[in-house]
């Protein structure tokens, strides 16, 4: 009779382990993709004032500019928990930015223009932000995901509906691919 009773409380405590476990795991999760949505947002916050001091110096570049804007718009409509739809905008988004970007190649007023300089500067910032930001998120997002799918964890997080988070991630080949360096 003591052996089936400690049977149990070795069970219970277990299972209050563990789903504590899967709770201390999603709550790490949510922050870190906090941590993703604020360096997101400091970007999107600086993107007018880089397009307004791009624009007066390459009128012309209308094009990049306003795709610039508009993937900054669709990026902040995409729900915020949805990471896949998130991940794909914002990659969309940085490869604009990076175009607007070599445009101060072809307008040397521009490079050289100081407010310019200092816009190019925080958005280097925040990229680097946004790259640690996304490391800490994915390995957050793996830990919960190996609780979530482990043996016999699984079965208290099914029991309590814990799921898995999918990762941010560069969906778009091309930005995995290796450049070509020619000389």
């Amino acid at each position: 009779m003591y052996i089936i009773l400690a049977i149990i409380v070795l069970i219970a405590l277990y299972a209050v382990f563990t789903y504590n476990g899967l709770v201390r795991a999603r709550q790490v999760t949510e922050e870190a993709w906090s941590g993703i949505d604020v360096q997101l947002k400091r970007r999107a916050d600086l993107i007018p004032n880089l397009i307004e001091t791009v624009k007066g110096y390459a009128a012309h570049e209308r094009q990049t500019l306003e795709e610039v804007v508009e993937l900054r718009n669709k990026a902040q409509a995409v729900p915020s928990g949805d990471v896949a739809a998130r991940g794909q905008v914002e990659g969309l988004l940085s490869q604009a930015l990076g175009r607007v970007i070599a445009l101060a190649e072809a307008y040397p007023d521009l490079k050289a223009n100081a407010n310019f300089i200092e816009l190019q500067r925080s958005l280097e910032g925040i990229e680097d932000e946004i790259q640690m930001s996304r490391r800490y998120y994915n390995g957050a997002a793996r830990d919960l995901n190996v609780k979530v799918e482990s043996f016999p964890s699984n079965l208290i997080a099914g029991q309590f509906g814990f799921s898995k988070r999918a990762f941010f991630e560069i969906t778009n080949e091309a930005d995995r691919a290796v450049p070509s360096v020619k000389f």
